[in-house]
């Protein structure tokens, strides 16, 4: 499964998140999951000039390559991601077995005509550009309200942090205004690959309405709708119960038994490593198993020795393969 790039994501974090972590899980108990994040973002180059549908296009194709995916693949669109999937299968049909598209549209905001969605979408970019990264928490409670209007207030909190840890004002609102413009209708028109799309009834990000059209548009796509108002589905509710159920359905997947992964690490590595999988940070490890942080990191660095990890996603690789090996 090839998952498509949008804002709001962090290869990294995302490992840690409340908000993000057991999508990954889930995602990757079905299938092995290519994932990167949309350009602008996340551990992606941050000085960039173009946001164009073109260069986000060419974006998902590098990274393809880059993953030498030689047979046909799952293609996840999801959110402002859709529109890109949508592209990349009508224009590569032959690489995509199945694609999915999660709350996410085949019009853009300006696209669709109504007066009041261009006029807040207009506003929820001015607000960007005022109050993204800026110390009043009122600025940032304003998307988390919109992406999790029934999340806990730890996870609104940690989507809040992620808003500064992903990109800066400038792409946060440029990436919107570029997402406000799609326009594939006739690229989804086109598609004869096997379709299935999502979308929470009370999506209060791309309006449940938009889901029912882009399914509407893809000849023999299947739609589900999901009793949810989070455009961000959360493990706790009913409707990601229901999301992976339709999901695992439509690929014909069962979860994947885990692979043993960490024969190597000695027993007080593995502790580490459980502990990190979690969420913790050196100091919290530390304390929990009455260690020194420098001790910690030692045990880390042997870690990331023996399963063949390096650089910046070290860490997270590490806890993906702890949660994927059942340890």
């Amino acid at each position: 499964m090839v998952k498509g790039g949008h804002w709001l994501t962090h290869l990294e974090y995302d490992w840690e998140s409340p908000v993000w972590r057991h999508w990954l899980e889930a995602l990757g108990s079905m299938n092995t999951v290519v994932r990167y994040d949309d350009r602008g973002c996340g551990l992606s180059d941050r000085d960039v000039d173009d946001f164009s549908p073109e260069a986000r296009l060419r974006d998902l194709e590098a990274v393809i390559e880059a993953s030498k995916v030689t047979q046909p693949f799952v293609l996840f669109g999801m959110s402002g991601s859709g529109p890109i999937s949508i592209r990349y299968a009508a224009k590569h049909p032959e690489r995509v077995s199945q694609l999915v598209l999660y709350g996410t549209y085949a019009l853009g905001v300006e696209a669709r005509g109504d007066p009041a969605q261009v006029e807040e979408a207009k506003t929820l970019v001015s607000l960007i550009r005022v109050g993204w990264g800026k110390p009043n928490p009122a600025f940032r409670r304003v998307f988390s309200n919109l992406f999790l209007p029934d999340g806990t207030e730890e996870q609104a909190t940690w989507y809040e942090t992620l808003q500064d840890r992903t990109t800066s004002p400038e792409n946060a609102a440029r990436i919107r205004e570029t997402n406000a413009r799609a326009d594939v209708a006739d690229e989804a028109a086109s598609l004869e690959v096997p379709t299935l799309v999502i979308h929470p009834r009370g999506d209060a990000v791309i309006p449940f309405e938009e889901g029912r059209r882009l399914a509407a548009l893809i000849k023999g796509s299947r739609f589900v709708p999901l009793d949810s108002r989070n455009h961000v589905l959360q493990e706790s509710e009913p409707a990601w119960q229901v999301f992976q159920r339709e999901l695992q359905d439509f690929l014909g997947s069962r979860t994947v038994e885990p692979e043993p992964q960490l024969d190597g690490l000695s027993e007080r590595e593995v502790d580490v490593l459980r502990l990190v999988a979690k969420g913790e940070s050196n100091a919290r490890i530390a304390n929990e198993l009455t260690l020194s942080e420098r001790t910690v990191e030692r045990h880390l660095s042997n870690i990331y020795t023996k399963l063949g990890l390096e650089g910046k996603a070290a860490r997270a690789g590490a806890a993906a393969l702890f949660s994927r090996s059942g340890g």
